[in-house]
């Protein structure tokens, strides 16, 4: 399984993403430099405790990442930009058999 993982969402200003940009995770671990953009370290560490589980079929909502019955996952990076003057990026993780 791949996933598609989508910026929707930008709280403040971010140095890294800009709305609509695309991570690719290939068969579950594959992290695609060619197909996605620059990726944030910071970002990796909201992805990371998840991509496995997503990667292997299970629900979202069965993690707490959703609150409907959808094949969507909601993930948000560690910046506080309240408080530092970054950006909280919000990413929308979708699971899919060909991910590009």
């Amino acid at each position: 399984m791949n996933l598609m993982i989508t910026v929707i969402d930008i709280q403040g200003t971010c140095p890294v993403y800009h709305l609509e940009d695309r991570i690719i995770i290939r068969n579950g671990f594959i992290l695609d430099g060619h197909a996605s953009g620059s990726v944030c370290m910071h970002s990796l560490s909201s992805i990371i405790p998840y991509y496995i589980a997503l990667s292997r079929g299970i629900a979202p909502i069965e993690l707490g990442l959703n609150n409907a019955d959808k094949n969507i996952a909601y993930l948000q990076c560690l910046d506080p930009c309240k408080f530092t003057g970054g950006g909280t990026v919000t990413f929308a993780v979708e699971v899919n058999e060909d991910a590009q």
